[in-house]
């Protein structure tokens, strides 16, 4: 046997991602979004419906969630990719469940990203369009509402199957924006849900309503990088000012 010796490499900026079990779609927005970061992913178990019960059952698998993430890594930030779970659970109790699992020194979570990428632009009023029934929308306009961030206009496609979420066509977000949003007072609007497709629509709507549009995972990324240090680049007004 011949040993060899070997040269180190530094990987770059590090950053974990606790994604659910029934998600498609935040994987690769996220991949895109923070281009060459690398992005060690671990999933969280979810139910296929969503409700206020099965969101908050997620709590007790988050920190066996986070300690599944490279050990070596030295991650930069830690972020939980659920915003109607985060607005269940409480930014607070996720940092502190993640922490249970991987000390991190930064958490953040859609909820949190959310409300630091509207201090970021100024925005206090938000039409927001959810995909969820209004028990589960309500507790996010609520806690959104706690932080100084009003939603005066909601519309939702009213579904509980995460199954069927994801496979909303971008031409219905899109009808269902300028509907909602059409004549309404507000300062952006909120497209919900880390598995609703989303960036195809975005920057088309930001062109017809000429307000800034966000999403779960357009924030999400945007906040990971602020705690991070690292670049971000995609769709929307709010990543052109990061």
């Amino acid at each position: 046997m011949t040993t060899y010796p070997y040269d180190s490499v530094d990987v770059g900026p590090s950053l974990g991602l606790v994604v659910l079990q029934v998600d498609e779609t935040i994987e690769g927005d996220m991949r895109r979004l923070l281009g060459d970061a690398q992005l060690y992913v671990s999933r969280v178990p979810s139910d296929a419906r969503v409700t206020r019960e099965t969101l908050a059952e997620m709590a007790a698998h988050l920190g066996s969630a986070a300690a599944l993430l490279p050990p070596a890594a030295d991650l930069a930030a830690v972020a939980y990719g659920c915003t109607s779970g985060a607005a269940q659970i409480g930014p607070v109790q996720i940092a502190r469940l993640v922490r249970q699992g991987r000390q991190v020194g930064a958490v953040t979570d859609p909820v949190s990203a959310l409300v630091a990428a509207c201090a970021h632009l100024g925005i206090r009023r938000l039409a927001l369009l959810s995909p969820y029934v209004e028990a589960v929308s309500q507790q996010l306009r609520d806690v959104l509402a706690q932080q100084g961030v009003d939603t005066p206009v909601f519309g939702t496609f009213a579904e509980a199957e995460e199954a069927k979420v994801v496979r909303i066509a971008p031409e219905a977000i899109v009808d269902a924006s300028m509907d909602l949003c059409a004549g309404a007072e507000v300062d952006g609007l909120f497209l919900s849900c880390t598995n609703l497709r989303t960036f195809p629509v975005i920057d088309r709507l930001e062109s017809a309503l000429d307000l800034p549009v966000l999403s779960s995972n357009l924030v999400l990324a945007w906040h990971m990088a602020q705690l991070a240090s690292v670049p971000v680049a995609g769709p929307g007004r709010l990543l052109a000012t990061a």
